[in-house]
């Protein structure tokens, strides 16, 4: 089962994460925040307080809006896979 470990915010809508398999890596989420539902994670101050959940092992923001891990480990495998 895959389980994110750690999780910072960057610059730009983008996550720093690391995952329980050892890979970790950046996931530009700037396309997520023109969804509806992540309207309010369009405020840097909100977004930079992402945290991992410790019972779900997913990336949580004090509104509610989570995202799994298998969700952010596809575009990273996308992103680390163009560079090969």
């Amino acid at each position: 089962m895959i389980r994110i470990t750690e999780a910072k915010a960057l610059p730009g809508h983008r996550l720093h994460v690391r995952f329980n398999t050892g890979q970790e890596g950046d996931v530009d989420l700037s396309r997520e925040m023109t969804d509806p539902i992540f309207d309010a994670l369009r405020d840097n101050d909100l977004f930079s307080r992402v945290e991992v959940h410790s019972w779900f092992q997913t990336v949580t923001w004090p509104n509610g809006a989570d995202l799994a891990p298998e969700y952010l480990m596809d575009p990273l495998q996308r992103q680390q896979g163009d560079k090969t």
